[in-house]
């Protein structure tokens, strides 16, 4: 198995390649929320100029087998970059962040700006703000210019711009409901299901931004909600209900959209009675 001292070394090697500025544990492990079976994600914090033939031989001599660092945007416009490795029988995550993308996406997040953005694996889009999220949760394993360290001072405490801004976004909630009721009277049942899941996920991410804490990935939004430090009034359990059962006729899906709006959502740290 790949510990603390074989990760730190591994850490240490990556972040003597010219342009690595830092590295960090990310991801479930830095929360302590994994499982044994959970990925090691490794976020390299990087200039444009990355050496990154040089951070392809570290992985190979760890790995012992043909690694392929992705170049810049080879995963996309916000993942950017990165590659998939096994060490020591673990499955190793090294995740390509552009530093001045990453300090824009800080200061972008203390303004209480946000956006989603197309990228693949990211049905929901990807949060653009998930940068500073990242920092402000991340378990640096090598910070020799304390990018990190001053980086997580920004946008810690969780900035109260940025929890009214993703407050005042839940008007989207009802939009999206309005557009799956209008789908549901043709029964299609693809479109409502998109609608009601992207109404329920933006409601969850109201609720992480009450509770200040937050979010860097739409996987386990939902069910997180019921994890956080204040009373959510059941809005996890219920909404998995509800977006597992939607219905498969006009009226049994314009039943659950009702329920949907039912749902609790917070307002300013305190609980609605519902989404209308």
């Amino acid at each position: 198995m790949l510990d603390d001292d074989r990760l730190h070394q591994l850490a240490t090697e990556l972040c003597a390649v010219r342009g690595v500025q830092a590295i960090a544990l990310g991801g479930s492990r830095a929360r302590g929320t994994h499982r044994p079976d959970s990925d090691v994600d490794l976020g390299l914090y990087v200039d444009v100029n990355v050496d990154v033939a040089a951070l392809g031989d570290v992985a190979r001599r760890w790995t012992s087998s043909d690694v392929s660092i992705a170049p810049r945007g080879g995963w996309g416009p916000w993942v950017d970059s990165g590659a998939w490795l096994i060490v020591d029988g673990v499955a190793v995550d090294l995740i390509l962040r552009d530093v001045a993308r990453v300090a824009e996406q800080c200061a972008r997040a203390e303004r209480g700006q946000f956006a989603f953005h197309v990228q693949p694996g990211h049905p929901l889009g990807f949060l653009d703000i998930a940068y500073a999220g990242e920092v402000a949760m991340c378990v640096p394993l090598c910070d020799p210019n304390r990018l990190l360290e001053d980086l997580a001072r920004s946008v810690t405490p969780y900035p109260e711009p940025l929890r009214t801004a993703l407050l005042a976004n839940l008007w989207q909630v009802d939009f999206l409901l309005d557009a799956a009721d209008k789908g549901a009277k043709g029964t299609d049942v693809a479109y409502v299901a998109l609608c009601a899941a992207t109404a329920t996920m933006l409601a969850a991410h109201g609720w992480h931004a009450a509770a200040g804490q937050w979010v860097t990935n739409e996987k386990g939004l939902i069910p997180n909600v019921a994890r956080l430090p204040m009373d959510t009034n059941g809005f996890s359990s219920s909404a998995a209900t509800l977006l597992g059962a939607l219905g498969s006729t006009t009226d049994e899906i314009l039943q659950t959209i009702a329920k949907l709006r039912e749902l609790p959502r917070p307002v300013s740290g305190v609980v609605s009675g519902n989404l209308a």
